[in-house]
């Protein structure tokens, strides 16, 4: 039940999304930290005496088992790090939301090609024109579009791929069952239909000014690159950008007319190292060279069997990931899964590392 102890350590003062990801790294399971005495946490990148002194003190006022049934009553749908619908490319970032809830139409979800468009919420009829052309093209060749459900860049770029009939995602900075603008009603049912909305807040989660920059860290984190259509200084789609670049994602820009407010903030990105959109086939050129998440880089040679296929997809390129984690995201019994890496290791596919960690070769 590590999804209990995900929980358990939210409720926890003091520890935000970075150590607790540095607590899972460290002990390879949020429940085995759980477990562990004050000598063990401190040796954690990050935790000082104080805080594992608080964390000492907090621990026993929270039943994790308890508390996370009683939490999945009011939130059915909820992915944590271990489950195998959780993002990758999320989990590469250094401050991952442990909670993500969601809510809408499953089917749509892959990740292997995500885009996100961001904008101003007041955006010119020349920046629409370019988001909806844009989206739509992208849309036709199996890109997802992921974006904020805010006005103007946001609900353009997420009807034009509805329109396309294409998958979108909305990440919003309230609940998942919460409306925000509630201009946008018709448009939130129609993702929940054909897309997914997105929150690392609980449902019933009112809309809050200090939500929405963590918010744009998810658009920026589920991205593989990150197009800024028209944004002024000081827009919140400027932080996204900061991000992406701060995730290693690929930043465009499309180029705006000099006399208006709204090309301001992309003038700054574009010195920052911010690629122009010079033309559709141009930026689809570019983002086809990209190269596929869900392509295990594994010789052809080896005619893996599926199971094996699944293990080596778990492993993060350039990483390494615990056995226990790999038991909990594959789904397999431990010792199909010592049985299966035993095997991928004899193929010169992966290697085992200290502390029963795997990478591959």
């Amino acid at each position: 039940m590590e999804c209990a102890y995900w929980y358990a350590w939210s409720q926890i003062k003091g520890i935000g999304p970075v150590l607790l990801k540095r607590i899972f790294e460290h002990f390879g399971s949020v429940e085995l930290a759980w477990q562990s005495s004050d000598r063990d946490l401190i040796a954690v990148e990050g935790l000082g005496a104080l805080t594992v002194n608080s964390i000492l003190e907090q621990r026993p006022t929270i039943q994790p088992l308890e508390l996370w049934d009683k939490h999945q009553e009011q939130n059915p749908h909820i992915w944590t790090p271990d489950h195998p619908h959780y993002p990758k490319l999320l989990w590469e970032i250094p401050d991952p939301p442990p909670l993500l809830y969601w809510r809408g139409n499953l089917q749509t979800w892959q990740e292997s090609n995500t885009i996100g468009i961001v904008g101003t919420r007041s955006p010119t009829s020349y920046g629409l024109r370019w988001t909806e052309k844009i989206t739509s093209a992208l849309t036709e060749r199996g890109f997802v579009i992921i974006s904020g459900m805010a006005e103007g860049i946001d609900t353009c770029a997420h009807q034009a791929c509805l329109k396309a009939q294409g998958k979108t995602i909305a990440v919003v900075g309230t609940g998942v069952d919460r409306v925000y603008p509630s201009r946008n009603q018709k448009l939130y049912e129609n993702i929940l239909e054909n897309g997914l909305v997105l929150s690392e807040h609980p449902q019933g989660t009112a809309p809050d000014r200090s939500h929405f920059p963590k918010r744009n860290r998810i658009i920026a984190g589920l991205s593989r690159s990150i197009l800024v259509m028209e944004a002024p200084e000081g827009s919140g789609a400027l932080i996204t950008a900061y991000q992406a670049n701060e995730y290693q994602r690929d930043v465009f820009i499309l180029p705006g007319n000099l006399d208006t407010k709204q090309a301001k903030g992309c003038l700054q990105l574009a010195q920052r190292g911010a690629q122009m959109i010079l033309g559709i086939d141009e930026l689809l050129q570019t983002l086809g060279e990209m190269p596929q998440l869900d392509q295990p880089v594994i010789p052809p040679s080896h005619n893996l069997d599926r199971k094996q296929i699944a293990i080596v997809d778990l492993i993060p390129s350039g990483d390494s990931i615990s056995f226990d984690r790999i038991v909990s995201l594959s789904g397999l019994s431990p010792g199909e899964v010592s049985a299966q890496l035993l095997e991928l290791e004899l193929l010169g596919v992966v290697s085992q590392q200290p502390g029963m960690r795997y990478q591959r070769n």
